[in-house]
């Protein structure tokens, strides 16, 4: 039988890569954290962490035994929380990663919301364009574009009919002319932005049943989609964005939707978890809120 702050003690020290960062976060002691992970170590006849004086990383044994330790312990915190309070509260910790446009300008604003209807709820919310390791960072569910390629997660849709939107600003259209179809990029400054190693310089468009795919160039590039949604509110050119993370920007005048008789490419918004987190009943209500206000934003 495993001790649960044994298995605490291993979960925090392989995401901190430290086993006295760990120590600190439990308030415990470097010799009591090291003392837990010798005896989670002792009774699963494995070395879970390779230890120096300042660093600690998971073994191969370790790397496999991580993700159920995870879940052991996300279970037993849903049962303890499922046992106080009235069964409509919700309790413990929710660690959301998002993109970084959709975190700050409406995600952000929406889990406030969230959380003044579960006030004994705590949240963490992780914003940027990273994809996260849902079984190797202290995150509970992303949001993210798309659905992941990782069959061992679970993924929802959450805005099925999302589209990127071609926009720039009413600044950059009076100096630089308005396109008059996507062909016409090629003559603009495009601004671009990349995940991982991919840069989204291939626009893909459809009309009247049949697909256009525009490959685009500028003189500006970022890792985040809202320092590229900015740039072009401040008309340093066109931009193609997730429907989501302009729509505010349209509705206020501050940036306009060109080719409206061009069909966006689709990037559906997915809630993704780990499989047996789904079940989680504050990650269920998390969906459902979230389904609301979504659906809401794309139509206004």
């Amino acid at each position: 039988m495993f001790r649960l702050e044994d298995l605490t003690v291993f979960v925090r020290a392989a995401e901190a890569g430290n086993l006295s960062a760990a120590a600190r976060a439990l308030s415990c002691s470097p010799a009591v954290a090291s003392a837990a992970l010798a005896r989670l170590e002792s009774a699963l006849g494995q070395r879970l962490l390779l230890r120096s004086t300042r660093s600690a990383r998971l073994s191969p044994a370790g790397e496999r035994f991580l993700p159920h330790a995870i879940e052991a312990l996300r279970a037993l915190e849903e049962g303890r929380a499922s046992l106080v309070g009235d069964g409509a509260s919700l309790r413990g910790q929710l660690r959301v990663s998002a993109p970084s446009d959709l975190g700050r300008n409406l995600l952000r604003a929406w889990l406030d919301e969230f959380q003044a209807l579960h006030p004994a709820l705590t949240l963490r919310l992780q914003t940027g364009d990273r994809l996260s390791n849902l079984f190797r960072e202290p995150v509970d569910v992303a949001l993210r574009y798309g659905s992941p390629n990782d069959e061992s997660l679970v993924a929802t849709a959450l805005a099925p009919d999302n589209r990127r939107f071609t926009v720039a600003s009413p600044v950059y259209l009076a100096q630089h002319g308005t396109p008059a179809s996507p062909d016409e990029l090629i003559q603009h400054f495009c601004l671009r932005y990349t995940v991982g190693d991919r840069t989204n310089d291939h626009w893909t468009y459809s009309c009247d049943g049949q697909t256009h795919t525009v490959s685009v160039a500028g003189n500006r590039i970022a890792e985040d989609g809202d320092v590229v949604r900015r740039w072009a509110v401040d008309g340093h050119g066109i931009a193609c964005l997730s429907q989501l993370d302009v729509a505010c920007d349209i509705a206020a005048g501050r940036l306009v939707h060109l080719f409206p008789n061009w069909v966006g490419e689709q990037v559906p918004l997915y809630l993704v978890c780990a499989q047996r987190s789904s079940l989680s009943p504050t990650i269920t209500a998390l969906r459902l809120y979230l389904r609301t206000q979504l659906a809401n934003a794309l139509s206004a």
